[in-house]
C-alpha cells in the first residue's frame, strides 16, 4: 500500500511538473543590489529555469523601485528579499489590494533593521549601550578624515535604510558630533566592518 501511494505521488508530481513546464513563460525577478539578495535571486533563476522551463530575467533593482514597481505595473514577478520597513505603507496596500502576495520569509528568522557596534567594542565600553551613549563618546568612533567628529557607517545611496539613517541621524541631533558617511557600495560597507574587526576598531 505504502509503495502504491509513493508511486500515485510521483506520478502527479511528474504530470504537475509536466504542467509548470508548459505554462511557465517568462518569469521576471528582482534581483537587489547586495549579495544575499542576489545569490537567492540567482538560485530562484536556476530552480525556474532547469526545473520549470522557463524563461528568466533578472532585473536589477532595489527595494523601493521594486515594490513600487509590483504594486502598480505587477514587474517583476518576484522580489526575492524585500526589506517591508522601507517600504510598508506601499507594500500592505499592494497586499490589500491583491496586487502583491507575501511568500514567507526568505531569511529564516526575519531580517533585523538596526544601528551595530562590535561586541569587543560593547565589551570594552559597557557604559555605551543607547544612541544618547555613543553620541556622548563620539571621539571613541572618531572620523579619520575630520578628527574633529565621529564617524556613522550609513547604508550605501540607493538602499531604502539611507534614507532612514538620513532622517534618524538628523532627529537625533548627531550632525553636531557625527559625519554621516556613505560606503559607496555594499562592498564598502562590508570592507570598512571587516577592516574595523581585524584591527579591532570602532565602528
Amino acid at each position: 500500500m505504502k509503495r502504491m501511494l509513493a508511486i500515485v505521488i510521483g506520478l502527479m508530481l511528474c504530470f504537475s511538473a509536466s504542467a509548470a513546464l508548459a505554462d511557465c513563460g517568462k518569469v521576471t525577478i528582482g534581483e537587489m543590489n547586495w549579495g544575499s539578495a542576489q545569490v537567492i535571486a540567482n538560485v530562484e533563476k536556476f530552480v525556474l529555469e532547469v526545473g520549470y522551463g522557463c524563461q528568466v530575467e533578472l532585473i536589477q533593482t532595489s527595494t523601493v523601485p521594486a515594490v513600487t514597481s509590483m504594486v502598480e505595473k505587477g514587474e517583476p514577478d518576484v522580489a526575492s528579499e524585500v526589506w517591508i520597513n522601507s517600504v510598508k505603507e506601499v507594500f500592505n496596500k499592494g497586499v490589500a489590494d491583491g496586487r502583491v502576495v507575501s511568500a514567507g520569509n526568505i531569511l529564516k528568522d526575519g531580517g533585523v533593521e538596526s544601528w551595530w557596534i562590535p561586541k569587543y567594542f560593547s565589551e570594552a565600553n559597557p557604559d555605551i549601550k543607547t544612541i544618547q551613549d555613543v553620541i556622548a563618546n563620539a571621539q571613541k568612533f572618531k572620523d579619520p578624515e575630520d578628527p574633529s567628529k565621529g564617524r556613522f557607517y550609513s547604508c550605501p545611496s540607493g538602499w531604502a535604510c539611507k534614507i532612514i539613517n538620513n532622517n534618524l541621524f538628523r532627529a537625533y541631533g548627531m550632525e553636531q558630533s557625527f559625519n554621516n558617511f556613505d560606503p559607496g557600495s555594499a562592498e564598502g560597507l562590508a570592507g570598512s566592518i571587516a577592516k574595523a574587526y581585524e584591527r579591532k576598531e570602532p565602528w
